[in-house]
């Protein structure tokens, strides 16, 4: 830990921003925003067992230019939790519902794992509600059991137990330095994993882990060639779930897709290493 103890509060400093809470389609969904609502949205989809939190410092910079918005998907942070739904489909849907209470028809997306995979199907199933789309360190494609079993055992030991060492262990996994996780980052995850019942629906969230269960959500290549939207395939030099050669071959699919590898980062690279997300990132989101 570094003697500075950076927060989500420095994180912020010096942005406009907003934390509340909206009606998607019956389901009570929290959010932090960014930006003016008078300009393009940008939805930011996070990972499996995530929450708003992990774009905290991205909301500034991209606040700036799009009306920039972070959501705990269902089932997720303090967004509502129900006994059901937790395949991309249904992901999807809360999607969707969340671009109504939003009053908007399009969105850019831009999701990170869970995220990532969740703004894909969005861009296969309803490629009129997409503009722009990036795919950071996505799920979708691969289906590595030791990886669904790390994932796997990690959450469930965080949720069942959520103290903060099992809590930091679970966001370590994320980062390829774990000195980036900070004391603040391990509060927030911990309060949120506190909630009565959780691991009940961590346990439901973590279908995906499933093999049969991720395969029937996964993308074939003929899906993947259908993504329309300009779309930016982020990947890590030490993502912990797939390589940047499998991320290559993702874009390699999507037509004219472009490809970028941050290097020194594991699964959360616009955490990880901000300043060189929020270059590439708001260099894609603002190419003509």
């Amino acid at each position: 830990m570094s003697d500075s103890k950076p927060s989500i509060w420095s994180d912020l400093t010096g942005a406009s921003f907003s934390q509340g809470f909206l009606d998607a389609g019956g389901v009570r969904t929290r959010f932090l925003a960014s930006g003016s609502p008078d300009k393009p949205l940008l939805l930011l989809l996070h990972g499996t067992g995530g929450h708003a939190e992990a774009y905290t410092r991205n909301l500034a910079a991209h606040g700036e230019h799009f009306h920039t918005v972070a959501v705990d998907l269902i089932g997720h942070g303090w967004s509502d939790k129900p006994d059901g739904g937790y395949e991309i489909a249904d992901y999807g849907a809360h999607v969707l519902a969340i671009l109504r209470a939003l009053g908007r028809e399009r969105a850019h997306f831009s999701g990170e794992s869970l995220g990532g995979w969740v703004a894909a199907w969005l861009a296969v199933h309803h490629p009129e509600k997409v503009d722009r789309l990036v795919l950071n360190t996505a799920g979708g494609w691969t289906a590595h059991p030791v990886v669904m079993e790390r994932i796997k055992r990690l959450s469930m030991e965080a949720a069942r137990d959520p103290n903060p060492a099992r809590i930091r262990t679970r966001l370590e996994f994320l980062m390829h330095d774990g000195s980036k996780v900070n004391d603040d980052l391990v509060e927030t995850r911990r309060a949120i994993y506190a909630q009565p019942g959780f691991p009940a629906v961590m346990e439901k969230v973590l279908c995906l882990q499933d093999m049969d269960a991720r395969r029937r959500n996964m993308f074939s290549d003929e899906e993947t060639g259908r993504i329309a939207a300009p779309t930016l395939v982020l990947w890590t030099s030490h993502d912990p779930t797939a390589t940047s050669e499998e991320g290559r071959r993702i874009a390699d699919l999507i037509p004219g897709a472009r490809y970028e590898v941050m290097n020194g980062c594991g699964h959360w690279p616009q955490f990880e290493d901000a300043a060189t997300f929020n270059e590439l990132h708001l260099n894609f989101l603002l190419s003509r």
